[in-house]
């Protein structure tokens, strides 16, 4: 079947075709890593998780990039604050990061690229755009000449004055416009610094995804995603910059975009106060309960959060969880595609989630009243196919109404699991270790094979 999703920059839904028609190349811009993940950060985190699953299963090869910002003014005055290097803060956060995306069943991205690694690209980048007459220098600083690319505004559709608004642009002399933006700053002497060909200095936000784009996935990348906040002005100086650096080839093929995460019918502001964690929800919800949540609204919808929500979200996955638990004694079988044709299709047409669950209650439904054993088999086996594709229904049944308190403990148990493999990625086997002996303290044994790591209790 075909996928069909809403493109921003075609304003409307069209018919997936990667470039390749055998390897998808997909793109998300991840978290600043300076804080605590709140529920606004793990919407596109487990909606993009959602799409990557499904273009696994039709397409060969698909390579899925979500990148760590961990140069910002937010995380140096983070470091500041507490009186250590920036690194000390990015890591402590990116684990903790990883800790909650992976509660929430969120796989980690085939590559996850870091600002800091790739400071040498983004300086290549620069001049280049300097070199062909899209960028200058102007008292240590470098700026994208935002005239010189006619066709800037497209994605987002604002005019000139509403774009220079809405990017709250700094009033500067060495600007030759308004809307120029930054892609090299110099730096203070407490600010992190790199050499470069316009004196020590940091790279600006928005040039650091057009550079770890260009190195990992090329030129032309078939999705870009991330939340609707950033469509303006980040993805539009994205396009701006690597359309510019490549000659003017597409830079995305499609750019698919979240709506904003409301909390109690108010927008999420520290100001407000309402700004609610990750690592918070999960002390009082298991972690497919707030995934269900963050996918029962269509993701380009904005997501209403109230505690009734998640009350709700929960008690759907236990009527869910329910039907399993009374096939536990019979051994799935593979489904008919008649079973899951509903399911897929809405899936299909552009992530719509909310009409996905109603088609895996109504397999419940058919699970719950049927007799005959080989129909439960493939009812099972529909179920059991379907929520993975959404990556819910993931624990035993049993295990599911039996954990009580204990739910929490195998949150903790599979986000420390993401959080060493992650390590040992990065080849730090100190911190993989420690994790390991955290686990053993609790009578958890890591078990690592070939097709994964998966755990038990001792």
């Amino acid at each position: 079947m075909t996928i069909k999703l809403y493109n921003t920059l075609a304003k409307q839904k069209q018919e997936f075709e990667p470039l390749n028609p055998d390897f998808v190349t997909m793109y998300v811009c991840g978290p600043t890593v300076y804080s605590y993940a709140h529920i606004g950060n793990a919407r596109p985190a487990v909606v993009f998780d959602v799409l990557v699953r499904l273009l696994r299963q039709q397409y060969k090869k698909v390579i899925y990039a979500r990148n760590l910002t961990d140069v910002d003014d937010k995380i140096n005055a983070a470091a500041n604050e507490q009186g250590v290097a920036i690194e000390v803060v990015t890591k402590k956060f990116t684990d903790i990061y990883h800790q909650d995306m992976g509660s929430l069943g969120v796989s980690l991205p085939d590559i996850e690229p870091r600002a800091t690694d790739h400071i040498d690209q983004i300086i290549a980048m620069i001049e280049q755009l300097i070199k062909k007459g899209f960028a200058y220098e102007a008292e240590q600083h470098v700026m994208f000449n935002v005239p010189a690319y006619e066709a800037y505004g497209e994605l987002s559709g604002r005019n000139r004055d509403d774009m220079i608004a809405g990017a709250r642009v700094e009033v500067a002399p060495y600007k030759k416009d308004p809307a120029d933006f930054v892609l090299w700053t110099p730096s203070t002497p407490e600010q992190p610094a790199w050499e470069s060909p316009w004196g020590a200095g940091r790279p600006g936000w928005h040039i650091e995804c057009s550079a770890m784009i260009e190195k990992h996935l090329g030129n032309t990348i078939d999705i870009h995603g991330g939340g609707q906040d950033l469509i303006f002005p980040h993805h539009e100086n994205e396009i701006a910059q690597s359309t510019c650096a490549h000659d003017h080839q597409v830079f995305c093929r499609y750019w698919i975009h979240n709506g904003f995460v409301n909390v109690n019918y108010e927008k999420m502001s520290k100001s407000i106060g309402n700004v609610l964690l990750v690592h918070q929800l999960l002390e009082n919800a298991p972690g497919e309960a707030v995934r269900y949540a963050l996918l029962s609204t269509h993701y380009r919808s904005p997501l209403d959060w109230t505690d009734e929500l998640l009350a709700s979200s929960k008690k759907s996955l236990d009527r869910l969880y329910g039907a399993l638990e009374k096939l536990s004694g019979i051994q799935a079988t593979k489904p008919s595609a008649q079973l899951t044709e509903k399911f897929y299709k809405a899936v299909e047409d552009d992530l719509n989630t909310p009409l996905a669950f109603s088609e895996l209650h109504a397999l419940a439904k058919l699970a719950n009243n049927a007799s005959d054993d080989q129909q439960r088999a493939e009812l099972k086996a529909a179920l059991l196919e379907c929520g993975q594709a959404v990556g819910l229904l993931q624990q035993d049944a049993n295990a599911w109404f039996g954990a009580g308190s204990s739910e929490l403990d195998e949150t903790k148990i599979d986000g420390l699991i993401v959080q060493r493999n992650q390590a040992r990625s990065d080849k730090d086997f100190a911190t993989a270790d420690r994790i390991r002996d955290e686990l053993a303290d609790l009578g958890i044994e890591i078990l690592d094979r070939p097709e994964g790591t998966s755990w038990r209790k001792i």
